[in-house]
């Protein structure tokens, strides 16, 4: 059973940066995949970035060169660097774990088998 913790979360101001933590109890062997999700108010959950086992991420387009998924294995914890913030990336942000044996990662909620409580982002205009 993977169990996922999220930190980091609080309020900024627009263009203001945090790092968002994740930390997970342990980490299987072979291919899976580790994401970041956001869910605002009345909105469906939208994936943010993946990070595979093998290395390779990617990106929702609104995030793309604002936000960086990172992973230190030594830690067991994933990050989630985010600069450059906009109002509209107010959310409650979720991880995920989950696509075992994946060859690449999807950005559907209905792949990640293991989720966090959240955190919430809040960015003020």
């Amino acid at each position: 059973q993977v169990q996922l913790v999220e930190s980091g979360g609080g309020s900024v101001q627009a263009g203001g940066s945090l790092r968002l933590s994740c930390a997970v109890s342990e980490y299987t062997r072979g291919r899976y995949c580790v994401a970041w999700f956001r869910q605002a108010p009345g909105e469906e959950r939208e994936g943010v970035a993946t990070r595979h086992s093998d290395g390779y991420t990617t990106y929702r387009d609104s995030v793309k060169g604002r936000f960086t998924i990172s992973k230190d294995n030594a830690k067991s914890t994933l990050y989630l660097q985010m600069n450059s913030l906009k109002p509209e990336d107010t959310a409650m942000y979720y991880c995920a774990a989950g696509g075992f044996g994946s060859t690449f990662c999807l950005f559907f909620s209905s792949s990640y088998n293991y989720w966090g409580q959240g955190t919430q982002v809040t960015v003020s205009s």
